[in-house]
C-alpha cells in the first residue's frame, strides 16, 4: 500500500462501526458511495471501511470511468481523488453533477496546500481530506455528508442541525465530532432549540417547554442558560444560536 493512506486498526474500526450510527435509504436499502483513487489499495482500504458500515461501495481507478460508474449506480456521496488519469477529481465532479446534481463530494487528496483546499471547495467539494489520512475520520465525514444532505433515514434518536449531533437516548451531543459536555438542563434547551431549527423561539416558549413552570418574570434564566450553550457550542467556531432582537432565538446550521 502507498505510504499516502493510513489505514485503521481492526480494533478501531470494529468500535468506530459501534458508535457510527447505522443509516440506510428510507426503504431500508443500502446507502450506496463511489471511490475514485487510481491507487488500487487505497481505494479498497475505504471501500471496505463502509462495507463494514454496510453500504455499498462501487470503485473506479479513472476520470471516465468514475463518470459511467456514477451514471449506472447513482452514488449518495463521492470519495475523489484529484490526480487521476484522464480526467482530475475537478472534472469528474463537474461532469458528475450535471447528472446527479445534488451529491455531496468528499476529496481525499495528497494536494494539501490552502490554494488547493479552496480551488477543490470552491469546485464543489463538500469536504477535503488530505493524505495521509485516518480512515476513521474518512468515515466519520461520509456519515455526516450524507446525513446533511438528507438522502439518509435518519436516526429516531439523533438530531442533526449542521455539523452539530445530539442522541436522545444516549444524552451525547458532538460538535464537528468532538464532544460537547452539558448539564440536563442545557440539554433540554439545546434539545428544544435543535427540534426547531431555523425557527425564532420567544423566551415564554422556552420557558413553557424547558422548565415548564412560570417564572415569575425571570426570564433572564433565557439569557443565563443560552450564554451557557453558546459557551459550549459555539466557542471558537462559526456561531449557531443567534438573537433576534425582540422576538427570541434561533438555531441555524453554521455557514
Amino acid at each position: 500500500m502507498s505510504s499516502s493512506s493510513a489505514p485503521g486498526s481492526p480494533t478501531s474500526l470494529a468500535a468506530l462501526h459501534e458508535i457510527l450510527p447505522k443509516l440506510s435509504h428510507p426503504d431500508g436499502s443500502p446507502l450506496r458511495a463511489l471511490v475514485v483513487d487510481d491507487e488500487p489499495m487505497l481505494a479498497d482500504l475505504v471501500s471496505m471501511g463502509l462495507s463494514l458500515c454496510g453500504w455499498e461501495v462501487h470503485i473506479a481507478h479513472a476520470g471516465r470511468a468514475a463518470i459511467e460508474t456514477a451514471r449506472s449506480s447513482q452514488p449518495d456521496v463521492l470519495v475523489l481523488d484529484w490526480m487521476l488519469p484522464e480526467l482530475d477529481g475537478l472534472q469528474v465532479l463537474e461532469r458528475i453533477r450535471a447528472f446527479r446534481p445534488e451529491v455531496p463530494a468528499l476529496f481525499l487528496t495528497a494536494r494539501d496546500s490552502v490554494d488547493d483546499r479552496i480551488r477543490g471547495l470552491a469546485a464543489g467539494g463538500d469536504d477535503y481530506v488530505t493524505k495521509p489520512f485516518s480512515l476513521e475520520e474518512v468515515l466519520i465525514r461520509l456519515h455526516r455528508l450524507v446525513q446533511r444532505s438528507g438522502v439518509a433515514a435518519q436516526d429516531a434518536h439523533e438530531l442533526v442541525v449542521g455539523d452539530l449531533v445530539l442522541n436522545v437516548r444516549t444524552r451525547e451531543v458532538t460538535r464537528t465530532g468532538v464532544p460537547v459536555d452539558l448539564t440536563a438542563t442545557q440539554f433540554n434547551l439545546l434539545q428544544y432549540l435543535m427540534e426547531n431549527p431555523r425557527a425564532v423561539l420567544s423566551k415564554a416558549q422556552i420557558l413553557d417547554h424547558v422548565w415548564q413552570y412560570d417564572f415569575g418574570g425571570q426570564a433572564n434564566i433565557v439569557e443565563l442558560y443560552i450564554s451557557y450553550l453558546r459557551k459550549k457550542i459555539d466557542a471558537g467556531r462559526t456561531p449557531m444560536i443567534h438573537t433576534i432582537r425582540g422576538a427570541g432565538y434561533v438555531l441555524r446550521p453554521a455557514t
